[in-house]
């Protein structure tokens, strides 16, 4: 009794030093972030000159927010800061609140593609490298697409698979596991895409593009399914990129074969709080611990310190892969910390708010599609996932009863493909063989 009573003494303790660290904590980051709103405003005023006005931030968004007619998510717009508040109750109040009021979240650019921009050139805080501005040449105005051709079968008589990265990541999660990896059969079969979602990897990342759920679907049919003409294909996602999947798949029932989601973020809304609201607080919540959830949070809630921190590494993502390879002594960087910079801030914190949290709006709908035109779907996830608790895959199978749902134990949010890379690949191909049997036994 006397030790249950220690223990659970002690553990209050610990949570409540928690709670008033990680109170701290975030109190300290609402100030640096408000604080940098100035500053940003200054250099990019400086620096920019006109073109800094039109990529202002969303501090000052709320009140003329346009959300029907560009369809950006709510929590891009209002984050809770209460120190912002109050320096915007002190600028009204001295009559100097002339500050931009969001137009990057406005009429403006939500009249852009999303693989287009009038504006030119990168942002001063951006890296500049090819690949970063390849948006404006007009031959950059596609996706980085890798494609493995059918070792036996023509183009247009293979069937297509399609893969989709997460978040801060590329088509090299799939190039340097599935595709090593692939059986014979499957190379003879299906002919593959690795995408590098717009604005990641050596993808184009346009500085007006709003990176909505509808920009990088447009962007997939045009660098894909247009460009290789295809008519029909599956579909192979992970985290972020299984948002875009479903999106893909509601649009074109009857092209889609199957549809793998690899720990797919979906949480069921019925408490009444918008989707929206419920996917940013459990995926990117204020925390200080698993120390992934606390750069999710940081990166999801400060505009301008997320912004500061892809200015020190994203912008020089080319002096730190140098840095890397002189200290380990190694030829190529790991992908997973090479994909983490390649990306820019502006293209990371639109797609985190636009496709993460905007996108969990539309996923009720996109699944009733799914469940309606029966398309078969696998879905995998880690046991001791962090990122995206186990249970989203769980509402999935309450959604869609005939999905497959398998639970990987001792797996996490990467190793749950990255360290079993054969398994992985057999349990998809068979997903897609099950298909082709499937098709061939309508048509007989």
């Amino acid at each position: 009794m006397i030790r249950w009573l220690i223990c659970t003494a002690t553990r209050q303790s610990a949570d409540a030093v928690s709670s008033i660290a990680t109170t701290a904590v975030f109190a300290l980051l609402d100030i640096l972030d408000a604080l940098l709103c100035y500053i940003y405003a200054l250099l990019d005023a400086l620096l920019e000159g006109k073109a800094g006005s039109t990529v202002s931030c969303y501090c000052y968004g709320k009140r003329e927010r346009t959300e029907k007619s560009c369809r950006t998510s709510e929590t891009i717009h209002d984050r809770g800061n209460q120190w912002r508040k109050l320096l915007m109750g002190a600028e009204e109040f001295l009559g100097l609140n002339n500050r931009s009021t969001g137009k990057e979240g406005g009429k403006e650019a939500s009249v852009k593609q999303g693989g287009g921009s009038k504006a030119k050139g990168g942002r001063w805080s951006d890296c500049n490298c090819e690949s970063c501005v390849s948006w404006e040449r007009e031959d950059g105005r596609k996706l980085h697409v890798v494609a493995e051709k059918s070792t036996l079968h023509p183009l247009e008589k293979a069937e297509a698979v399609i893969f989709l990265h997460g978040f801060q990541s590329s088509s090299s999660l799939w190039t340097e596991t599935v595709f090593p990896n692939l059986s014979e059969s499957a190379k003879a079969n299906y002919l593959f895409f690795a995408v590098d979602l717009l604005g990641f990897g050596d993808s184009p990342k346009p500085r007006d593009s709003l990176y909505r759920l509808e920009d990088h679907v447009e962007m997939i049919e045009r660098s894909v399914i247009q460009q290789f003409n295809l008519d029909s294909f599956h579909l192979v996602a992970h985290s972020m990129g299984c948002i875009i999947a479903l999106a893909l798949a509601s649009k074109y029932p009857s092209s889609t074969k199957s549809i793998t989601l690899v720990a797919p973020p979906y949480f069921s809304a019925s408490s009444g709080e918008k989707a929206s609201r419920i996917m940013m607080n459990r995926l990117a919540g204020k925390r200080l611990w698993p120390f992934l959830s606390f750069g999710s949070s940081v990166m999801t809630w400060y505009e301008h310190v997320g912004r500061t921190i892809c200015f020190i590494v994203c912008r020089n993502h080319r002096t730190w892969e140098r840095v890397f390879k002189f200290l380990t002594r190694k030829r190529e960087v790991p992908f997973l910390i090479r994909d983490l910079t390649r990306h820019t801030h502006h293209s990371a914190w639109h797609t985190m708010h636009n496709v993460i949290c905007k996108g969990a709006e539309y996923l009720d709908s996109y699944l009733q599609d799914i469940r309606t035109a029966e398309i078969p779907i696998l879905v995998v996830h880690g046991s001791k996932d962090q990122i995206v608790p186990l249970e989203c895959s769980f509402h999935i199978k309450s959604a869609i009863p005939f999905a497959d749902v398998r639970t990987i134990p001792g797996a996490n949010h990467g190793t749950v493909i990255v360290g079993r890379e054969i398994h992985f690949t057999r349990e998809i191909e068979a997903t897609w063989d099950a298909s082709r049997v499937r098709k061939q036994d309508l048509r007989t």
